[in-house]
């Protein structure tokens, strides 16, 4: 179980993110494994780069933008309060601020729109991959060697053994449920998890989350 180096989150702009290392190779690296992860998600969208404080040369700077070319995605602005780095993203044709009027027009529809969910009834077995962007239902079970990624919460309403990575996107507190959990790899945003070497005598069903910077699993639905 590591954290990783970097933050990724969805926004009505684009794809958020904070470096959270000062070692620019190792953010590279976990920005290029997380593109990899979730390549549907990420090809041909949009990045925002927050580095706050932080001042960005023009050699990183060009190092980003060759690794997000090969995704076809676009770096659309860099924020931040360092006056070297916003010189040098203008300097780049690159936007350093979001218009406000976009913001608070895409603020208000996020605000009300619903959570998109997929639901599907099915037995994923090895080789095969669940991808979506929202929450995901899964009616059947995940055998060794298939896979659920979701942008929002999974559930499954059967056996969890294949890989399961909930809040693909950074979101921290989406959560991974299973009437049995039991799985090879769990991963919540940037945190990994595995299942326990000693399997229980019975499957109880399970929650697992983060908590105190780490992968947990507990009771779900507990009685009273």
């Amino acid at each position: 179980m590591e954290e990783t180096a970097i933050s990724l989150k969805g926004t009505a702009e684009g794809i958020l993110l904070k470096p959270k290392s000062y070692v620019w190779d190792t953010v590279l690296e976990a920005l290029e494994l997380a593109l990899q992860d979730a390549e549907e998600f990420f090809r041909g969208g949009r990045l925002i780069l927050d580095l706050e404080s932080r001042e960005l040369t023009q050699e990183q700077l060009s190092a980003m933008r060759a690794l997000l070319m090969q995704f076809d995605i676009e770096l659309c602005a860099v924020v931040g309060e360092n006056e070297k780095t916003i010189r040098l993203a203008r300097s780049n044709g690159i936007l350093t601020r979001i218009p406000r009027d976009v913001d608070a027009k895409k603020a208000a529809t996020a605000e009300t729109a619903e959570p998109q969910a997929l639901f599907v009834r099915q037995t994923l077995r090895s080789g095969q991959k669940i991808q979506y962007p929202g929450h995901v239902t899964l009616l059947g079970d995940v055998n060794p060697g298939g896979e659920i990624v979701a942008g929002g919460n999974i559930v499954v309403w059967g056996a969890m053994r294949g890989l399961a990575h909930a809040g693909a996107y950074g979101d921290e507190e989406a959560v991974i449920c299973a009437l049995e959990l039991q799985p090879s790899q769990l991963r919540i945003a940037g945190y990994i998890g595995r299942a326990p070497e000693q399997r229980r005598r019975s499957a109880e069903p399970e929650m697992a989350r983060v908590e105190e910077g780490r992968i947990v699993a507990d009771t779900w639905m507990k009685k009273g």
